[in-house]
């Protein structure tokens, strides 16, 4: 699984955020950076136009502007503050995982893993730490059926992780597809030198719909990947935000989430 997508070192593109929740549904259009493995940025807009919100986050520190409440947001990049985001309770790095198509794998034991012919698919089963448990599935590509399963290039089509018997999220992800690399940033006016893709060239696939569902608190989120491109140029700074004026600031702490 790894091994098929090792040369992306991230995505950027253009997405279509779809919504379902005990507050109704929300359509917004985004722009996002990944750089693997717990980067992440999405710029959230409006279908008439303006930005909505913005979240990022360097793998340590997470920011959030709400342009319609003028609040700014900050506190550690945690599963708790990305779901004050997204609605759904991921990790940054697992975020950035699944949408680039790779599966974030429990910490476990070599004994702790089953490998299954199940239903058309390879079925993963691993036991975690404090009583984590987690289902992939994968099948390969059309053109690698007959190579040993050692050999063959893979696609997660389904994620489960559960802790305690209690569901924490489940991914669907459909629609693969090859993505291109992401060409050198250029300065329109021709004084700054050109920003180099941040990783080699790589066509790996990507899925294009990818479903995060979390059964226990009726919550739905589709990204629809409508473009990609893998290994973007990354200027500085791009995962990190400051406060604005005018709004104003608190503290995330997720004790009132």
């Amino acid at each position: 699984m790894r091994e098929t997508t090792a040369c992306s070192r991230g995505i950027s593109g253009e997405a279509t955020l779809d919504y379902f929740g005990d507050e109704g549904r929300v359509r917004v259009n985004s722009l996002y950076v990944i750089a693997r493995p717990e980067r992440i940025r999405f710029d959230v807009f409006n279908p008439l136009g303006g930005v909505l919100s913005t979240l990022t986050s360097d793998g340590r520190s997470f920011a959030l502007l709400d342009t319609r409440q003028k609040l700014f947001l900050t506190g550690a990049a945690s599963e708790c503050n990305i779901e004050r985001a997204l609605r759904v309770p991921i990790p940054p790095p697992a975020l950035g995982q699944l949408l680039t198509g790779v599966a974030p794998i429990l910490e476990h034991q070599p004994e702790q893993a089953q490998l299954s012919w199940d239903s058309g698919s390879y079925r993963i089963a691993i036991q975690g730490e404090h009583e984590a448990v987690e289902e992939l599935r994968l099948v390969p590509h059309e053109s690698d059926w007959l190579k040993p399963w050692a050999e063959q290039r893979v696609r997660v089509l389904y994620v489960k992780v559960s802790q305690q018997g209690l569901v924490l999220y489940e991914v669907d992800m459909v629609e693969h597809k090859a993505a291109a690399t992401a060409p050198p940033r250029k300065d329109p006016e021709g004084i700054e030198d050109d920003v180099p893709p941040s990783g080699p060239a790589c066509n790996a696939e990507v899925p294009r719909r990818v479903r995060f569902r979390v059964p226990g608190a009726g919550r739905d989120l589709i990204v629809l990947q409508k473009s990609v491109q893998h290994n973007p140029p990354l200027i500085p700074s791009i995962f990190e935000q400051s406060a604005p004026g005018g709004v104003r600031h608190e503290v995330s702490t997720c004790d009132s989430w």
